[in-house]
């Protein structure tokens, strides 16, 4: 099936996955050639991995689960298929947020620093919180077929908007971590002189934030949504019907068609039969 605005898609999607690439290019620049590289020693090396998998995992591995969907190369595959990826993306990225995590507090206790005190962990920390929560939600009541189809009705406009609001604290956490790191990295050599650094991981954020504002145009375009199956409703195992969800495809319009001769035939059968009644009575 052919995608409305197919060249328009291509490009956007081509500059998000470059500009997301970069993002990812220009953390590992940042670490490597700022910070001293990366380790897992409790120092500041341990302490490097946490901007690099949270830009990895949370923002670009996320974004590609997030408009998955929206790829018109897999419109053909089906939607259990789709919905596996789309799940195993985001469990990547999940895997990569906590190794994140638990970079940032090994280096905080190895050297007493406190946790927990600023706006940047109490933001990051509630929104991998929501994130682990909407992706199991979303295991338990979309990809597996336990839940009944009116629950899977009343929670997917939430699964939908709480994902993008997801997406978008997230770019405003990895913001917020990114000057907090360069106002203490940058105390000696002054961040307000503009010094190489400074002016590289500000460019970097740019990026971060143009990869999130294609990844949200993309997927809010109504016309590259993937298209609904005409005139068929899908069974589940459980028994019940769902649009869109894998399964069985009926086709009631094949339905409607027997239902309407074999009505057709017993009216005709009935008929006949009457006629011959009315014959031999008028016969006797």
């Amino acid at each position: 099936m052919a995608m409305d605005g197919y060249k328009g898609f291509l490009g956007l999607l081509v500059s998000a996955l470059l500009v997301g690439f970069l993002s990812v290019i220009f953390t590992l620049i940042w670490v490597l050639h700022y910070r001293e590289g990366l380790g897992w020693d409790g120092t500041m090396l341990e302490f490097n991995w946490h901007p690099v998998l949270m830009v990895t995992g949370f923002v670009f591995i996320q974004g590609i689960a997030i408009i998955v969907y929206r790829l018109p190369w897999t419109w053909k595959c089906s939607k259990l298929l789709m919905k596996s990826i789309h799940a195993g993306l985001h469990t990547v990225a999940a895997i990569l947020v906590i190794i994140a995590l638990v970079s940032v507090f090994d280096f905080h206790n190895a050297l007493s620093i406190p946790n927990m005190y600023s706006l940047h962990s109490w933001v990051g920390l509630t929104v991998v919180i929501l994130y682990i929560l909407q992706l199991l939600l979303g295991v338990f009541i979309f990809l597996l077929p336990w839940a009944p189809l009116s629950l899977r009705a009343l929670v997917m406009p939430v699964h939908v908007y709480s994902g993008l609001l997801i997406f978008g604290t997230v770019i405003a956490a990895v913001l917020t971590g990114v000057t907090e790191k360069l106002f203490f990295a940058l105390k000696g050599s002054g961040y307000s002189t503009f010094p190489p650094e400074g002016v590289f991981t500000n460019t970097l954020g740019l990026l971060i934030v143009v990869y999130g504002a294609l990844i949200f145009w993309i997927v809010t375009r109504p016309q590259w949504q993937r298209p609904k199956e005409p005139n068929s409703v899908l069974l589940q195992p459980n028994g019940g019907a769902r649009e869109g969800a894998e399964g069985l495809a009926v086709n009631f319009s094949n339905v409607d068609t027997s239902d309407s001769k074999l009505n057709s035939e017993t009216t005709a059968k009935k008929r006949n039969l009457t006629v011959d009644e009315a014959g031999q009575r008028s016969t006797m």
